[in-house]
């Protein structure tokens, strides 16, 4: 094992082929948006997913079997991973400045009000409410799942961490649910466009935050963590605090204040 503090990561096409396949995944959405079917969108997302895979793959190799994760490199993905989260701290504070902007002082093209005249608004104590309980409950859950890694319980923390995913894979089937039966779509007014941007952006990390600790159950499933070594776990567990916390601003603000 290499005792330094930095790892300097081998020659890796992934880079290039994950922002290959970005590129092609995004121009061939906004293609389909247009009608022109979804082939540069599926080789997009494919090619991503293949990429994701293989990416994930390497770095599952150098954290476990090639030890090149030492103290000192945890220490600096600790920092990157709270830089990262920081960042998306800012992405999401845009869409709240873009809500409220419009929500404290109408304009008279909104009727000088707030929902927009004519605007029917989702009732916050249906599917969103059940919705903020399912995701209070995955971080409970989330949590159980952490505890139990540090206590060395393996068999608690594969049920824990069961239960978080399939409670996030739950939150995105009642939110695609809810888009399907809205009485308004992103294309009227302000309200639209910024409801489906904040909550579709949210929907969209809960996504990736899903797939995050589904990665980490199958790699301790498959004996990857250990009391004291564990990080890769640590991370998709802060990633999914911060994803529940949004959510919560989310409820309070757009859906019940917002109404």
């Amino acid at each position: 094992m290499v005792r330094q503090p930095f790892h300097l990561v081998e020659y890796s096409p992934w880079p290039l082929t994950g922002s290959a396949a970005t590129l092609a995944l995004t121009s061939g959405t906004v293609a389909w948006f247009h009608g022109h079917g979804l082939f540069c969108a599926s080789m997009g997302l494919i090619l991503l997913i293949i990429t994701l895979l293989q990416w994930w793959r390497d770095v599952t190799r150098e954290a476990t079997f090639m030890g090149f994760h030492t103290i000192p490199v945890i220490k600096g993905l600790r920092w990157g991973m709270i830089l990262f989260i920081a960042s998306e701290v800012m992405f999401f504070f845009s869409f709240f400045w873009a809500f409220f902007h419009s929500a404290l002082a109408p304009t008279p093209e909104l009727g000088c009000m707030w929902p927009p005249a004519g605007m029917c608004p989702i009732n916050p104590f249906s599917v969103p409410l059940l919705n903020t309980a399912v995701l209070l409950a995955s971080g409970v859950t989330v949590t159980w799942a952490h505890h139990s890694l540090m206590e060395g319980q393996r068999t608690s923390t594969i049920q824990a961490l069961t239960l978080t995913v399939s409670l996030g894979v739950y939150f995105t089937y009642l939110q695609a649910g809810e888009y399907i039966e809205a009485p308004f779509t992103i294309a009227d007014s302000i309200y639209g466009s910024t409801f489906f941007v904040a909550t579709g952006f949210h929907g969209l990390h809960v996504l990736i935050g899903s797939s995050f600790l589904l990665i980490s159950l199958l790699r301790t499933t498959s004996h990857h963590f250990s009391n004291g070594h564990h990080f890769g776990f640590e991370a998709a567990a802060w990633y999914w605090h911060f994803v529940d916390v949004v959510w919560i601003f989310l409820y309070l603000c757009i859906y019940w204040w917002g109404s």
